[in-house]
C-alpha cells in the first residue's frame, strides 16, 4: 500500500512538472501554425544538413521549452518543410539549450560551473550530430508516422516566387497559404480515420486561407482552438508515460543504483538508465542531480543531465506522435551512445 502511495505521487508529481510545459510547447506551435510563413521559414533555413541540425538545436533560445513542449513544436516544423536535421536538433537540445534551463542549472552547480557549461556543450554536440546523421535520409515516409508522410507526399512546399510574378500569374492566394497539417490525425486509423483525415486537412486549408488576412482577435481564436485539439491528444500520451515512469521509479531498487556510482563505467550506465526512468522536466532536473553529487562522478552527472532531456519515457509516448518505434530506438539509441562515450571521456581523462 505504500509502495502504491508512493507512486501515485511521483505520478501526480510528473504531471504537475510537465503539463505547464507541454501547454507552452502546444502553444508555441499553434502560434507556428498561424503565424509563420512556411516560405519564409523555408528560405532562412540553412540548406546545409550540418547547419540547419545546428539552427535547429539553437531555437531553444527563442522558445524555451522542456522535453514535454519540444514535441509539438518539433512535429509543426517538420510539416512546415523544415529540414529534417533542423528539427531533430531542436527536438534534442531545446529542453537544454535554452536559457530558463541553463539558469537553473547554473542555480544548482553554482560551485562547479564546468557542469553548466559541458552540458550545454554536449547537448549541442550530440544533437547536431544525430541531426545531420538523420539528414541522410532524404525520404521520411519510413520514419515518421504514416499520416504525416501522406501530408508531406501531397503538400510540399512551393518554391517562393517573387510577388509581382505571383500577381501576374494569378496565383498569389494559393502559393502565399501556408499548407499546415492540423492536428487530431495522427491516431486515427482505418476507414474512419481516412476520412476524418481529409475532413481535417480540409478544415486546415479552409484556415490557412483565411489566417493571412484575419484580424488578429480571430488568428487568437483560432490559436486557442487548436491549442485545445493538441493538448487533448498529447495530454493522454503524457498520463501513459508519467504512470510507467512513476511505476519503474517504485520498483527499482535505490540502494543498488546508488551502490554503482563510484565506478567511472557503471556510474554513468546507471544515470543513463536512471535519467530515462526518473523523467524530471529539464527546468529541475538539475537539482535531483545535484542530490548524487557525492556519490557519483561529474561524468555520470553530466549523462543525467544531457540525455535524461532527450530521452526519457514520458517523452518516448510524445516522439512516437511524429516518428515511427524503429526512428524513436534510433534516437534513443544515438543519443544513448553519444551521451555515454562523451562523458565516459570526461570521467577518464579531463574531471
Amino acid at each position: 500500500m505504500n509502495q502504491l502511495s508512493n507512486g501515485f505521487t511521483i505520478f501526480l508529481s510528473l504531471l504537475v512538472e510537465a503539463i505547464p510545459f507541454l501547454l507552452l510547447g502546444v502553444l508555441f506551435s499553434s502560434m507556428l501554425l498561424f503565424f509563420v510563413d512556411e516560405r519564409t521559414l523555408l528560405e532562412k533555413a540553412p540548406k546545409n544538413p550540418l547547419l540547419g541540425a545546428l539552427a535547429g538545436s539553437m531555437i531553444g533560445f527563442l522558445f524555451p521549452v522542456c522535453e514535454c513542449g519540444n514535441v509539438p513544436v518539433a512535429r509543426r516544423l517538420l510539416v512546415q518543410g523544415a529540414p529534417t536535421s533542423m528539427a531533430i536538433g531542436f527536438l534534442l537540445a531545446a529542453p537544454t539549450i535554452n536559457p530558463i534551463v541553463i539558469w537553473a542549472t547554473w542555480i544548482a552547480f553554482r560551485d562547479q560551473p564546468e557542469i553548466v557549461v559541458l552540458r550545454v556543450v554536449l547537448s549541442l554536440l550530440i544533437a547536431v550530430i544525430i541531426g545531420y546523421v538523420f539528414s541522410f535520409q532524404k525520404d521520411l515516409s519510413p520514419i515518421v508516422q504514416p499520416t504525416i508522410a501522406r501530408y508531406l507526399k501531397f503538400n510540399q512546399p512551393r518554391k517562393a516566387e517573387p510577388k509581382e510574378v505571383l500577381q501576374l500569374s494569378g496565383l498569389e492566394t494559393q502559393t502565399a497559404i501556408p499548407t499546415l497539417l492540423k492536428p487530431g490525425t495522427y491516431l486515427l486509423g482505418g476507414k474512419l480515420g481516412q476520412t476524418r483525415r481529409m475532413e481535417t486537412m480540409g478544415m486546415s486549408a479552409a484556415i490557412a486561407t483565411s489566417a493571412p488576412t484575419k484580424p488578429l482577435a480571430d488568428k487568437m481564436r483560432l490559436v486557442v482552438d487548436n491549442t485545445i485539439q493538441e493538448l487533448r491528444e498529447l495530454s493522454a500520451i503524457l498520463v501513459l508515460g508519467s504512470a510507467i515512469a512513476a511505476a519503474i521509479q517504485v520498483l527499482a531498487p535505490r540502494d543498488l543504483i546508488l551502490s554503482l556510482g563510484a565506478g567511472p563505467v557503471s556510474s554513468v550506465i546507471t544515470m543513463l538508465i536512471l535519467a530515462a526512468v526518473v523523467s524530471i522536466c529539464s527546468t529541475v532536473d538539475s537539482f535531483f542531480a545535484l542530490s548524487f553529487a557525492s556519490a557519483f562522478t561529474s561524468g555520470s552527472l553530466l549523462a543525467f543531465l544531457v540525455f535524461g532531456p532527450m530521452i526519457d519515457l514520458k517523452g518516448i509516448g510524445l516522439m512516437l506522435t511524429i516518428f515511427k518505434p524503429k526512428a524513436v530506438f534510433y534516437l534513443f539509441a544515438l543519443a544513448a551512445q553519444l551521451a555515454f562515450l562523451f562523458c565516459l571521456i570526461i570521467n577518464l581523462h579531463f574531471i
